[in-house]
């Protein structure tokens, strides 16, 4: 029998999805990132994508602007903080025994840093955490499409939890369910399937009966 789909028209199939995918900064993470400052140091356009004015550059000023941003990138992954409701969310899912990524458009040395900085690194498969160095950056599908390979599932039996529009538009490129937390809604009309408010929404969405 296939995997339940996680559809927002079934939400009792979400609270029996096995298979998550988190976002790191914003969603399992207080966000502290100011991009604005980002875009000033390195020369982007308030209106460009970072990475992708990044990947427009001469090798040599792509180089250096990566080896900044990365450096920066580090500097803030020892004072991560976790977002509300966080931590007790993996911990519940982890416990029940569901399989976790993480897809994140930062590096994925960062994000190993934070989880074990936020004290949750044992709940997650090493192989399953990607960053913009193992998959295409969101909102490109790539990334989650490589986890239900990973994983032997379609797109469909997970569940991506972000707190952006690029999380969203990720998710549904890929057919997952797409789940915003720590963000309004009504930002993004009708491209969350879900809006729990927070990860302790989110814990109580899944955890309800119905």
């Amino acid at each position: 029998m296939s995997a339940p789909t996680a559809t927002a028209a079934n939400p009792a199939a979400l609270r029996r999805c096995r298979h998550w995918v988190f976002d790191m900064d914003g969603t399992l993470t207080v966000a502290v990132h100011d991009f604005a400052l980002i875009r000033r140091e390195l020369g982007v356009p308030p209106e460009a994508d970072i990475l992708d004015h990044l990947a427009s550059l001469p090798a040599g000023e792509a180089a250096a602007a990566h080896a900044w941003l990365l450096e920066h990138e580090h500097r803030l992954a020892d004072g991560a903080r976790p977002a509300p409701g966080a931590v007790d969310l993996v911990r519940t899912l982890c416990g029940r025994g569901a399989t976790l990524g993480i897809l994140t458009r930062n590096v994925r040395p960062v994000a190993l840093r934070i989880l074990a900085t936020l004290g949750i690194a044992d709940c997650f498969d090493p192989g399953a955490i990607l960053g913009r160095d193992e998959a295409a950056p969101k909102p490109d599908p790539d990334g989650l499409l490589r986890l239900a390979r990973r994983w032997g599932v379609a797109p469909a039996a997970m569940a991506m939890v972000g707190d952006h529009v690029y999380d969203l538009d990720c998710a549904r490129a890929a057919g997952a369910p797409a789940i915003l937390v720590n963000a309004c809604a009504s930002a993004w009309p009708g491209r969350a399937d879900h809006a729990p408010g927070d990860c302790a929404g989110l814990a109580a969405l899944i955890a309800d009966a119905g």
